[in-house]
């Protein structure tokens, strides 16, 4: 993959994930009501935001690309597991903004681990 196209696609999913966290971080009440919908209000909405803030961290150092990738793949996999069991697709009227966000961000990621995966250290030549 062309590395200029490589890093835009990361620059998006770390910028997508950094501007949820003033969200979870504050409390607002949108953020509040999902975490507290699926049972994870307060300490999930805070721990997956510190997760979502270190993987858009390791999704853009060269070396953890594929790391950093491999994380959002499960939190955002998370996330849309919650919005198909759970929560719905549309959250208060957002016309499901939220929900396709995430599925965004998932196949970005999941493009982006393709790309790097070779770079997983011990195992990464074999795949």
């Amino acid at each position: 993959m062309n590395k200029n196209i490589s890093l835009i696609l990361r620059i998006i999913i770390a910028a997508i994930l950094i501007q949820t966290l003033r969200y979870k971080f504050t409390a607002h009440p949108d953020s509040v009501y999902i975490f507290s919908k699926v049972g994870l209000e307060p300490i999930g909405r805070i721990g997956i935001g510190v997760l979502e803030l270190i993987s858009a961290i390791l999704i853009l150092i060269p070396r953890t690309i594929w790391l950093g990738s491999l994380l959002t793949i499960g939190i955002i996999g998370g996330a849309i597991m919650m919005h198909l069991t759970k929560l719905g697709i549309e959250i208060h009227d957002d016309g499901g903004s939220l929900f396709y966000t995430a599925l965004i961000v998932f196949m970005l990621s999941i493009f982006v681990f393709i790309n790097y995966r070779k770079n997983i250290p011990i195992i990464g030549h074999k795949l």
